[in-house]
């Protein structure tokens, strides 16, 4: 079996080329992998597109909006584009205004059908989500049963960084909390899915199958956060 445990965050992100698709949930608390993208902060990657939940957050929590702040992004595809509150300015709100960054925006539950759809290799799907608005704008419309439909297309990624409660050796995950929103979907959805992991790595098969939520067929790299590593 393939050795899938990497020493380091670093070493882990260390080939991830300019120009890519990298997936990072974004609901804060335990479902953001940290860890990871300090790393590919420190590596140093730029031209990216991003998929998150949102853009990143007003706190000095280390998030997607940290690649976002340092320039490393050139496009985030997310659910939410501007702060909660609207007194709030994030990095990215500030960039895309000057004209520093692009961003396509996509409704919470389109997003989420995108990513499965692009894991579960389907080709598409109607929704009326979106429908007489700009978002609907220039794709194709289909009625049923008397209710107008928008075409989406499947959301690939790259790579997809994410973070785990637990995983075994074989690379099988499981997840706590908020880390079950969108950290299951882009870990299959991604061409090679890297997962930092909260506890020690334990061996093939000494995990529950029945609490496992992503096969380890979708994972390439685990890396376990070290105790000094970003928990928060």
């Amino acid at each position: 079996m393939k050795n899938k445990i990497y020493k380091t965050m670093d070493d882990a992100v260390a080939d991830i080329p300019d120009g890519v698709t990298i997936f990072s949930p974004g609901f804060g608390g335990v479902g953001v992998p940290r860890n990871l993208l300090a790393a590919l902060n420190r590596q140093g990657a730029k031209d990216l597109t991003g998929v998150s939940n949102n853009a990143g957050t007003v706190d000095e929590h280390v998030d997607i909006g940290t690649l976002v702040e340092a320039g490393q992004m050139k496009k985030m595809i997310c659910a939410f584009t501007a702060a909660t509150h609207p007194s709030q300015v994030t990095p990215f709100t500030k960039m895309y205004n000057d004209g520093e960054i692009d961003a396509e925006l996509v409704p919470q539950g389109t997003l989420a059908e995108r990513l499965r759809c692009a894991a579960a290799g389907i080709g598409g799907f109607y929704t009326p989500t979106s429908v007489g608005t700009e978002l609907a704008e220039g794709k194709e419309h289909r009625e049923f049963n008397g209710r107008m439909h928008v075409l989406e297309l499947p959301l690939p990624g790259d790579y997809g960084l994410i973070r785990a409660w637990k995983a075994d050796t074989a690379g099988n995950l499981v997840f706590r909390l908020t880390q079950r929103n969108f950290n299951p979907l882009m870990a299959m959805a991604a061409t090679v899915t890297i997962v930092e992991v909260e506890n020690d790595i334990v061996e093939a098969g000494e995990l529950d199958p029945d609490l496992i939520h992503v096969a380890g067929i979708y994972v390439d790299r685990l890396v376990r956060i070290p105790e000094d590593g970003i928990w928060v």
